[in-house]
């Protein structure tokens, strides 16, 4: 270390003057080219799904603040006041006279008109957490400091999700596909090439898994690779929390691999997308299902095996979690296939999986015979 502090960097500088041609750089400030290249390498490096709810939040950002500051968002960093009247704007709260917003409900129809907002009224607490991250992520690009950061609006969010639960208003998550309404959707896939395609999306989604319908839509049939009879793997590329560019392949085995094959050969695809559109008369597409259509077959299967809930293809990915802490799966197993970056999302649904089958809730049943009198025991 030594050595490397006493070098005579000067030595290693070339003997050379700047070219006429090309302009030099200010080394304090990235130039208008290296901005455009750093924006570029974000936007590809982005997911779709996550690009596009990043524009939608933008676009209410834009919309609200020149309704209510009558300035143009965008020209520097928002003053912690301005998130915080987002808050109050959107986040709906008890008073006297019974549940109330800040919005003025002018500004809220003109935001319905613009077709920024879907309806009028109050936003969900998720749906205001995300726009502040959107928010906080703006800002962070650009190197504003972040009105997100603030402990005061932190303070404001944790008391007003409290304030929400004690009314009541609970968190909405989907409806997680264990295994007993998965396998009543599976008994639904009988018609034709359609539910041979459908019954190896949702096999290989939630057997594989619980693969993102990002995931699933961005698979190919060369992605698929026997091992012997019964063993399969597919390959996974990039996702959402690996970007790294390196394949990882993951197991596929039972009834996964059955429908696959059933799928492969009713389509004869050799190559190109695995899970593809249809037409009339179960004529296979060229294109991929997109990840809406991934959705719709889940809700579909649903509907058609009568099981109740708010399904979504994120239904098989909490499903899978949720069956394995049901069936005793170590933590660590399911979450080198599901590749969770953290502990807190799968933990919620790994731990509810698990208390399903814990003795710990059949406690008195276990003893009920014991512990009854003879009377009252069942004859």
């Amino acid at each position: 270390m030594d050595e490397f502090v006493t070098v005579n960097v000067s030595k290693y500088t070339p003997a050379v003057t700047p070219l006429d041609a090309v302009p030099t750089l200010d080394p304090a400030v990235l130039d208008t080219a290296g901005v455009r290249a750093a924006e570029e390498f974000v936007v590809a490096g982005t997911p779709a799904n996550t690009a596009r709810s990043y524009a939608s939040a933008l676009r209410y950002w834009a919309a609200w603040y020149a309704l209510r500051y009558g300035q143009t968002f965008g020209s520097g960093p928002l003053p912690v006041a301005v998130a915080t009247q987002f808050v109050l704007d959107h986040l709906e709260r008890q008073t006297k006279t019974g549940l109330a917003i800040e919005l003025p409900p002018a500004l809220d129809a003109r935001l319905v008109e613009l077709g920024t907002k879907a309806q009028p009224g109050p936003l969900a607490y998720s749906t205001v957490g995300h726009r502040l991250a959107v928010l906080a992520k703006w800002h962070r690009l650009r190197g504003w400091d972040s009105p997100t950061d603030d402990h005061r609006l932190k303070t404001l969010l944790a008391k007003a999700r409290k304030a929400q639960a004690r009314r009541g208003v609970a968190v909405r998550k989907k409806t997680a596909a264990i295994a007993e309404p998965l396998q009543a959707m599976l008994a639904t896939c009988t018609d034709g090439v359609r539910g041979l395609r459908d019954r190896a999306l949702l096999l290989l989604a939630w057997s594989g898994g619980g693969r993102r319908r990002s995931e699933v839509v961005g698979l190919q049939v060369t992605d698929l690779r026997p091992l012997d009879a019964a063993t399969w793997v597919y390959a996974l590329g990039t996702t959402k929390t690996d970007t790294s560019g390196v394949r990882r392949e993951k197991p596929l085995k039972g009834d996964a691999v059955v429908a696959l094959q059933a799928w492969l050969e009713a389509s004869q695809l050799q190559d190109g997308p695995l899970f593809r559109r249809l037409f009339r008369g179960g004529r296979v597409g060229r294109t991929a299902l997109t990840a809406d259509q991934v959705a719709r077959i889940v809700q579909r299967r649903a509907r058609l095996a009568g099981v109740s809930g708010d399904w979504a293809a994120h239904s098989l990915r909490s499903g899978f979690v949720t069956e394995a802490g049901r069936q005793g799966v170590p933590l660590g197993e399911v979450m080198a296939l599901t590749e969770h970056r953290g502990l807190a999302t799968v933990m919620g649904y790994f731990q509810a999986g698990a208390l399903l089958s814990s003795h710990a809730t059949n406690l008195l049943r276990a003893n009920s015979s014991e512990a009854m009198p003879k009377s009252a025991r069942p004859e």
